[in-house]
């Protein structure tokens, strides 16, 4: 499914249903009626009755159909209260008490990751929260892109933030399309489809050609005062969550993938304390 094929079946009327909203997910992974039965191990016959609305399915129905379709948590409990039953993942502030020991796991790794630079973000990519390592990267960002909620993928491409101080921007922001691309492809969520048309609207060089067989990630390269800054990054995600928020929290640890790097990171962390 392209970019354009995904914002249509977003925008257009909502199904209702849980046929439909099963036959979308399932179209959606590019799996037939057949392969979609076999991996929930029921009839095919029964699967293509729920999704014409000729049978209900089970609560626990949903959820197996749900868990084989990979549908993230929050759309999960959209097709349970399609099948007129009740939600079955909360969703709680990360300052919720009980979510006070994630939120503890949080502030530990990024702390542990000084004097690196590491973040947490929401499915929208806006900052959830970050270590004191950051801040110092955004020096020059216009303030009126720090405000709340504060997009970093919206940093990494505004001309007014951190796009004229990316050396290999064409390479970065590429690589930052092509994930925000497969999040759109994986959810149709409509406000991360806005987002990547967003992105793709600002003047952002083309590649000048494929990678170096010499590389093992593709770097983001930040120029620092007379330094230019080179990191490597990771993901990580929460493994198995039953609340939304935590489903959908992602941190980014940034590493330095040059002893430059790493020196200048140290003498920034010395200056903050």
């Amino acid at each position: 499914m392209n970019a354009h094929a995904s914002t249509a079946r977003a925008e257009r009327t909502q199904p209702v249903h849980i046929g439909d909203h099963l036959r979308d997910w399932r179209q959606r992974r590019h799996l037939s009626q057949l392969d979609l039965a076999g991996d929930a191990e029921i009839s095919a016959r029964h699967l293509s009755f729920v999704e014409t609305g000729r049978a209900a399915p089970s609560r626990e129905m949903v959820l197996k159909l749900a868990e084989r379709l990979e549908v993230p948590l929050r759309e999960r409990n959209v097709l349970l209260v399609a099948a007129g039953f009740a939600p079955a993942f909360p969703q709680r502030s990360l300052d919720d008490p009980a979510l006070k020991s994630a939120r503890a796991a949080i502030d530990l790794v990024l702390k542990a990751h000084e004097p690196n630079p590491a973040l947490a973000y929401d499915r929208h990519w806006n900052l959830v929260t970050a270590n004191r390592m950051v801040a110092p990267l955004l020096d020059g960002v216009a303030p009126h892109l720090l405000g709340q909620p504060l997009n970093i993928l919206r940093l990494a491409f505004h001309p007014e933030a951190l796009a004229p101080r990316t050396v290999n921007l064409a390479e970065w922001s590429s690589h930052l399309l092509e994930r925000l691309h497969r999040q759109c492809e994986a959810t149709a969520d409509p406000e991360l489809l806005k987002l990547y048309q967003e992105l793709k609207a600002y003047p952002i060089p083309a590649r000048s050609g494929p990678l170096s067989s010499d590389n093992v990630a593709i770097p983001f390269k930040l120029r620092r005062g007379g330094d230019v800054l080179s990191f490597i990054s990771t993901t990580m995600i929460f493994g198995t969550p039953v609340d939304i928020t935590l489903s959908e929290l992602a941190l980014e640890t940034f590493f330095p993938a040059d002893d430059l790097t790493a020196r200048r990171m140290r003498e920034m962390a010395d200056s903050l304390k």
